[in-house]
């Protein structure tokens, strides 16, 4: 059991903003992984952060603790039209993850938003919850444990056929999400190359989710395509921070290299995601036992 003091002790250090940024990430993740009000209370505070990055994963991480009790935060970040739009996309995001009823009126409302992937964001938050609420089951065989957007899709599909839907920009992004998210799970080189495909979208939010489940893969045969969109300056920033995380999750000497050529990037968000991503690679390529380790820290962040 982790006791209330410990875990404010650890959201002490994810809202000192004088600590590293790594440091405060790793603390975020290890309220994740603990859970609960006091945990959730943490990570709410840390809203109020001039970090877009710090600000999108902390609702990121309270839509995959799926708990209610973080709606009222992420309706107030989702309705601050003064948030990034990357943050308030997150936010809708979680909304969606958390898939309690009382969430369908705010992404009815935000659906329509002028900020465009907040507006396509609530749309996708808005047909999972009313997935959910037909009572359907989640049944995915996922091998990552994550909250997703959408569920796969449930019939055995094959790569051609999954990519098909998955690429046809007139299908809905629920059913293409749905779509990638079965060929995620199939876990070879060709559904992985069918999934890099999509970084080539005209959707940057679409983008921005390609890029999130190749770091889920960590498969080298996508780095030249992630490396491809952190490269383009003319990139939506929300894509480029979610390629630079990729990479990072992948790990390989080469994806160390692209990112430390990007760890000064102009854009700050950009830059931040390289810094996060090279701390990912040196735990990857470690014999750390878990990367939110803020429990075994405390002792030195007292």
């Amino acid at each position: 059991m982790v006791s209330a003091e410990q875990v404010k002790a650890i959201g002490g250090v994810l809202n000192n903003k004088d600590r590293p940024l790594k440091e405060r990430f790793r603390a975020l993740f290890t309220l994740k992984n603990i859970g609960g009000d006091t945990a959730i209370e943490a990570i709410s505070k840390a809203f109020d952060d001039d970090s877009a990055l710090l600000k999108h994963e902390l609702a990121y991480c309270l839509g995959q603790m799926q708990d209610p009790q973080a709606v009222d935060v992420l309706t107030k970040v989702l309705k601050d039209t003064s948030q990034e739009p990357m943050v308030r996309h997150e936010a809708a995001e979680a909304l969606g993850a958390i898939g309690h009823p009382d969430v369908l009126p705010i992404l009815e409302t935000y659906k329509e938003d002028p900020v465009i992937e907040v507006a396509e964001t609530c749309s996708i938050a808005l047909d999972r919850v009313r997935w959910l609420q037909s009572g359907q089951k989640i049944d995915d065989n996922n091998p990552y444990a994550s909250v997703d957007p959408s569920p796969p899709v449930g019939d055995n599909k094959s790569v051609d056929e999954l990519k098909a839907i998955y690429l046809d920009n007139k299908q809905s992004l629920f059913d293409r999400y749905r779509a990638m998210f079965s060929l995620r799970n199939l876990r070879t080189e060709e559904s992985v190359l069918a999934i890099a495909e999509g970084l080539k979208d005209n959707s940057a939010l679409f983008r921005h989710e390609v890029a999130f489940v190749l770091g889920q893969l960590q498969e080298p045969c996508s780095i030249s395509y992630l490396q491809h969109n952190l490269e383009d300056r003319q990139e939506n920033e929300m894509v480029r921070h979610e390629c630079a995380e990729a990479l990072g999750a992948i790990a390989t000497d080469e994806c160390i290299a692209i990112l430390n050529r990007y760890a000064d990037d102009e854009k700050r968000v950009v830059k931040e995601s390289c810094v996060i991503a090279l701390d990912m690679c040196e735990y990857e390529n470690s014999p750390e036992f878990q990367y939110a380790d803020g429990l075994t820290k405390l002792d030195g962040t007292k």
